[in-house]
């Protein structure tokens, strides 16, 4: 393979989609948000970079909690449409039907199959974006999603963002932690 440099970008070859939810001025908000990712095993966290200026930062600060919901390939209209449009502009509450687990003040979008509810544990200024770190409270997840008690990709069909657009997932390659006993050395 012959390599060439393209210059240093926030770039990562595939992303998850999720919701970030918040209540905002006593209102349920959701942003779409790609950067998102698991920050540490115990105890359980995750993260997301939110620009600086989006509304959802006020309400994440202001409550200490937010919610990270994972939609459906199902919903990729409503979910982009909720990364274009500020909530400071438009009231985006009848989009998703919101809800409310453990910590009372992180709403969670119901048509989602799993929604992650966190208490804000850290907030990170990485120049444009904060990087905002929350410890997990509580995961919620539709049972039709669940294979053996845990989430399922599968049934989930997550939307994965890259170079500005939406993909569903394809089929399991191999089995993590085992296919590697494969390799024989050449």
């Amino acid at each position: 393979m012959e390599k060439v440099t393209i210059g240093p970008m926030p770039y990562m070859t595939v992303m998850p989609t999720v919701l970030v939810g918040a209540n905002v001025k006593g209102k349920a908000n959701y942003m779409t948000a790609a950067w998102s990712t698991v920050a540490c095993m115990a105890p359980p966290m995750v993260c997301v970079a939110i620009n600086k200026q989006r509304y959802t930062m006020a309400g994440i600060e202001e409550n200490k909690t937010f919610s990270l919901n994972i939609p459906s390939a199902s919903h990729v209209i409503e979910t982009d449409y909720c990364g274009i449009v500020s909530g400071s502009q438009k009231d985006k509450t009848g989009i998703f039907r919101s809800f409310y687990g453990k910590l009372k003040t992180a709403p969670l979008a119901e048509e989602c199959p799993v929604n992650i509810e966190c208490r804000l544990f850290k907030t990170v200024d990485c120049g444009s974006h904060l990087l905002v770190v929350g410890e997990i409270a509580e995961i919620h997840a539709d049972k039709s999603c669940l294979t053996d008690g845990k989430p399922d990709i599968t049934k989930i069909h997550p939307i994965v963002y890259s170079q500005a657009a939406y993909f569903g997932m394809g089929k399991e390659l191999e089995k993590a932690f085992s296919a590697g006993k494969k390799y024989q050395a050449r």
